[in-house]
């Protein structure tokens, strides 16, 4: 190959994009089993005692009980849920095979961490039992200091969703690479997609052995983390909320959340034991909301105010253009809490307001912690599960009294920004220049 040939071939990319596109590939991923969370949300909601469980009549209650049970079932079952979801979002081609082999991967990395862990200094978390009759171990048990302990596989597991993580990319990796595998004829039975949840299962019994081992420090450093920001809410979730605005334009916030809002944490209740700040919230745990509440300003007023500012700060020609596209992505904002199409309207064209915004943002979760406010959402932190949280929310008033603030600095802000600087948002995008003609 001659010098130029070589120099004109294109240069692979290294490993610092390799593995800016892996993490990219997790955060989209993520998504489907994130999907699931508003379903989770509102059953559970309404099947509370403030919400259908209030009324006396016994068909109401037995709905709301009903509601509640089904609403939990997901919530429990996180961690398998993100196993499929992840396996399914993560591999570049999928079908129901992907799913199925993160389900027996995931089984199969449930029951053996749970039995390494049965037998190591985590045993509490896997709520081991006495065994007193050894026709009373049905699952598998273990000597401990003189007394027999079981195992009881219905209790969640201490990897919580990122054991779901960890295996729904496995699956999704392992998908990629043998389904299409061709074995010897005496065993074509199990080839191509069939061997995908064969091999998936045994890479999830070692994942499981290797939990078991590494687990107790990992763990004991997410507690650490978790109980750090509780501590020093007013630092941590200033970095909390900066960094999870700062992650969006690469597609990586998710895998931030995913930490603090199903990982974070523990509360048990008569239901169940729940993980994480969204499930801890929604059935009732008084400490939980840390890592919501301060959404709520922004979302529900701060954004907006932005987006008013770039309106009346387009030019008047453009104006009804811009005004179309900012204010239904201001409703968007403000009822639903979904902030991206209104955020991508001025993140390229004006990074320095991204940061601004980022900034910000950090600044209501630890206003809102200061002020002692605690709400949470299924969805995200709109105007919806504002309204349908009230109740279970500690001072959400406040929210009222600090979003308008909120919504007065975004547009102060924006305005001044945009017009000192010049900044192309929408509406102030410069006329395409058009060539004349020459004559002919």
């Amino acid at each position: 190959m001659s010098a130029d040939a070589a120099a004109a071939a294109p240069k692979e990319p290294g490993w610092g994009s390799k593995a800016f596109a892996v993490l990219q590939r997790i955060g989209k991923s993520l998504m489907l089993p994130i999907a699931t969370l508003p379903a989770a949300g509102l059953l559970v909601r309404f099947g509370q005692d403030d919400m259908l469980g209030r009324f006396h009549t016994t068909a109401v209650k037995n709905t709301a009980l009903i509601l509640a049970t089904a609403g939990n079932a997901l919530l429990s079952n996180l961690p398998v849920i993100f196993a499929i979801g992840v396996a399914i979002g993560f591999a570049k081609k999928s079908d129901g095979s992907t799913a199925v082999a993160a389900i027996v991967g995931y089984l199969v990395y449930h029951a053996v961490s749970m039995q390494m862990f049965l037998g190591s200094a985590l045993k509490n978390q896997v709520q081991s039992v006495v065994v007193k009759d050894a026709a009373q171990d049905v699952n598998s048990a273990v000597q401990v200091g003189g007394l027999r302990l079981a195992l009881d596989l219905s209790k969640p597991n201490p990897t919580g969703v990122l054991g779901g993580i960890l295996v729904g990319i496995i699956a999704a990796l392992l998908w990629q690479r043998y389904y299409k595998i061709k074995l010897p004829t005496w065993l074509a039975f199990f080839g191509g997609r069939r061997f995908v949840p064969i091999i998936t299962a045994v890479a999830c019994l070692f994942l499981g052995v290797l939990m078991g081992w590494v687990w107790s420090p990992i763990g004991q450093g997410i507690n650490d983390l978790s109980n750090w920001i509780t501590r020093n809410s007013s630092v941590g979730l200033f970095i909390y909320g900066t960094l999870n605005r700062s992650l969006i334009p690469f597609g990586l916030h998710h895998i931030l959340n995913a930490f603090p809002w199903f990982q974070f944490g523990t509360f048990t209740n008569a239901t169940g034991t729940y993980h994480g700040d969204i499930a801890r919230f929604l059935n009732g745990d008084p400490t939980a909301g840390l890592f919501m509440t301060g959404f709520f300003p922004i979302m529900m007023f701060g954004l907006p105010g932005a987006a008013l500012a770039m309106w009346r700060s387009a030019m008047p020609t453009k104006r009804k253009v811009a005004g179309s596209i900012l204010i239904s992505a201001a409703l968007t904002s403000l009822v639903t809490g979904v902030t991206e199409p209104l955020e991508f309207s001025f993140m390229f064209v004006a990074p320095l307001l991204y940061v601004i915004h980022a900034v910000l943002t950090g600044i209501s979760m630890s206003l809102m912690w200061g002020l002692g406010c605690k709400d949470g959402f299924n969805f995200s932190a709109g105007l919806i599960d504002f309204l349908l949280n009230w109740g279970k929310a500690t001072k959400p008033w406040l929210i009222l009294i600090v979003g308008p603030i909120y919504f007065a600095v975004y547009y102060g802000i924006f305005t001044v920004a945009i017009k000192v600087l010049n900044l192309k948002t929408p509406g102030r995008e410069p006329d395409p220049e058009v060539d004349e003609l020459a004559p002919a």
